[in-house]
């Protein structure tokens, strides 16, 4: 079992920044590939990053490239969403989630709880 903790979300202006934390523990954590989800109500959860579990890869959403940038610290069991130039769009509640490398929901196995992120004009 893998459990995941986010943190880090609030309330900022467009334009601004925030860095999303989520914290990792259990069985093997570390070697998972981690990423991180969004969603606002009634739409369906959107991939936003992925990294491997050794942070020598990641990728984006395009709606993420060039202004989200996802790392991890394995000895710290944490991984980071550091959010930059922040759009109204981007508001959402923000997953964390372990599995394998993709963009699909379905390929993983374990979330977080999710932590409010909201983007005002």
């Amino acid at each position: 079992q893998v459990q995941l903790v986010e943190s880090g979300g609030g309330s900022v202006q467009a334009g601004g920044s925030l860095r999303l934390s989520c914290a990792t523990s259990g069985r093997a954590a570390s070697s998972y590939t981690m990423a991180w989800f969004r969603q606002v109500p009634g739409k369906e959860r959107e991939f936003v990053g992925a990294i491997t579990w050794n942070g020598g890869s990641t990728y984006y959403a395009d709606s993420a490239k060039g202004r989200f940038t996802i790392s991890r610290d394995n000895a710290k069991n944490t991984m980071y969403l550091q959010m930059n130039s922040l759009k109204p769009e981007d508001t959402a509640v923000y997953y964390c989630a372990a599995g394998a490398y993709s963009s699909s929901v379905n390929m993983y196995s374990y979330w977080g709880q999710g932590t409010q992120v909201t983007v005002s004009s």
